[in-house]
């Protein structure tokens, strides 16, 4: 689970997690609005709440009430907002100041600020880095992954949560220009590297060539025309020639956009449905994927959300083997709230299924091939006997 300028997330997220969607984590909750889930649901427009006012659903009742009274005695109603939310055992609820709201924003769209990183936690408990964008501030430094990430403007970061190295990284409304200090560890040799952060595109979808012939198509997260480029991608692929769709690390990002990639894949018929206060919608398919072409779908524990969504509805549908390790489980559905001061909450307000009727929350998908070890390895077998050429 990782992602520009991030790390993976965890639970406890609050301020700035989700930017983790991208890039982070780039950032990555699913929210799905009101209507049709746009954004792990954050194009359609917000729910306004009034400063005089209580929300009168559920989770939002109490939140609406911090707000309102945080107004009335001259406080903090983002530090209230968080607290309430803290305090409802929303396990992927968020409130989100208005400056970091934007950057997921832009995230989304498929831009963020920063250096240009892709970071993980290891089993010891450190912070390495795993990728660089091509000519970000990191990669013209010099900084290899691999490389151990040892602190951020002096701040060792060995004890801090991954979603606060995520916000050290990117600045609290940092601009492009911006200067971080990073201090790293290579091999036993430690040094910093004074970087200025860019405003910089994040490239979701890659397509490489497999030995033997077939292709794959790796997926990092579902940012604006995500889907419409693994479609191309998949329109380009040559005859005969099996996919490996990867997944591994995607945290998850537009729900429609993850839709959209399903339809690379299939002719028509159910993605997903999901409920929003109790009431039952569906996502579908559109008509005329491919559905011959051998398809293996690569997944692990990063494995998030939309990318979640993605891999139920091929799994269920009889459409791809699945390879790899159990996916994440985050298959809630998150409802964006605009409190008086500018800023966001998100809260809780259903759940995501399977097109057998699945959930996903706290649950995972489980591969038709387990594997841990060598999985891209096993994964190309597996395309393979499906009569890939690989």
């Amino acid at each position: 689970m990782s992602g520009p300028d991030s790390c993976p997330r965890s639970r406890g997220v609050r301020r700035g997690a989700t930017l983790t969607l991208v890039f982070v984590s780039v950032l990555a909750t699913a929210a799905v609005t009101g209507s049709l889930p746009q954004a792990e649901g954050r194009r359609a427009p917000l729910h306004v709440l009034p400063a005089s006012a209580a929300e009168p659903r559920d989770r939002g009742t109490d939140v609406a009430r911090a707000a309102a009274e945080a107004v009335a005695d001259g406080k903090s109603v983002t530090q209230a907002a968080a607290e309430a939310v803290s305090r409802s055992g929303d396990r992927w609820g968020a409130v989100y100041d208005q400056s970091a709201y934007e950057q997921f924003e832009d995230a989304l769209d498929g831009r963020y600020t920063g250096v240009g990183l892709w970071a993980r936690r290891t089993a010891d408990g450190r912070v390495e880095v795993t990728r660089l964008q091509p000519g970000g501030p990191a990669a013209r430094a010099g900084i290899r992954a691999g490389d151990r990430l040892r602190t951020i403007d002096g701040r060792a970061l060995d004890t801090l949560p991954v979603t606060e190295v995520v916000a050290l990284l990117r600045g609290d409304g940092a601009t492009p220009g911006s200067k971080v200090v990073l201090g790293l560890d290579r091999a036993g040799r430690t040094w910093t590297e004074s970087l200025r952060r860019a405003e910089l595109t994040t490239e979701t979808v890659t397509v490489s060539a497999l030995p033997g012939g077939d292709v794959m198509i790796k997926v990092a997260a579902f940012t604006k025309g995500s889907g419409e480029r693994v479609r191309k991608a998949v329109r380009s692929v040559p005859g005969g020639a099996g996919v490996l769709l990867d997944l591994r690390g995607n945290t998850g990002g537009l729900v429609t956009e993850a839709a959209s990639a399903a339809s690379a894949f299939l002719d028509g018929g159910l993605v997903a449905t999901y409920d929003v206060h109790g009431r039952q919608r569906a996502l579908y398919a559109d008509r005329a994927g491919d559905t011959a072409r051998p398809l293996v779908v690569l997944v692990d524990s990063g494995t998030m959300s939309a990318a979640e969504l993605l891999t139920g509805a091929l799994q269920d549908r009889g459409r791809a083997v699945t390879v790899g390790s159990r996916t994440f489980g985050k298959g809630s559905v998150q409802m964006p709230t605009a409190l008086p001061d500018g800023s966001v909450a998100e809260l809780t307000v259903g759940h995501y299924r399977t097109p057998a009727g699945h959930g996903v929350d706290g649950k995972g998908i489980t591969p038709d091939v387990p594997v841990t070890d060598r999985a891209q390895e096993r994964a190309q077998a597996v395309l393979s006997g499906l009569g890939g050429r690989s």
